[in-house]
């Protein structure tokens, strides 16, 4: 699906909000707490999702919850070879790989992955490495995180413009 730009305001940037803090929500209760018509909420969600703005409502995992306590950012240096979509398909494979992107600078691509244990870890990145598209790895583990993941501020930004 191609992104086109969604320019929000005020009621977008609410009804994120509360989509946000009670993902569960109705749309008949979204427009009793936004106090505007059932039909547009519809149709500010339906063109929110449509446009790319919105990719999904389902349940946000912790991976330390389930037992992957160990996060690491790995960036890594490819064969350009082999290519980034061969290098993808790979570490697509691979479950404790949380996200890939394409980067600039010394590596690659950089990956978000996650382990049971420090020995855990190792067995993760020689999953990766093993790959001979793959020549190179540099790892740092994240110690404790400061800011979560979060879009909200972005949203609220957006709406005011």
């Amino acid at each position: 699906m191609t992104m086109q730009s969604v320019q929000l305001d005020a009621l977008d940037a609410r009804l994120v909000e509360l989509l946000d803090e009670a993902p569960r929500i109705g749309v008949l209760e979204l427009s009793r707490r936004l106090a505007v018509a059932r039909g547009t909420v519809q149709a500010r969600l339906d063109k929110l999702i449509a446009r790319g703005a919105i990719k999904g409502f389902g349940p946000e995992v912790v991976p330390d919850a389930i037992g992957f306590g160990v996060m690491s950012f790995v960036t890594l240096e490819i064969s350009q070879r082999y290519g980034h979509t061969a290098v993808a398909d790979h570490l697509a494979d691979i479950p404790e790989v949380l996200e890939a992107h394409t980067i600039t600078g010394s590596g690659d691509v950089l990956c978000r992955i996650v382990a049971r244990s420090n020995a855990d870890l190792q067995r993760v990145i020689d999953q990766i490495v093993g790959y001979e598209g793959i020549v190179r790895a540099h790892t740092i583990i994240a110690l404790a995180e400061l800011i979560p993941y979060r879009t909200l501020p972005l949203v609220r930004a957006a709406a005011t413009g």
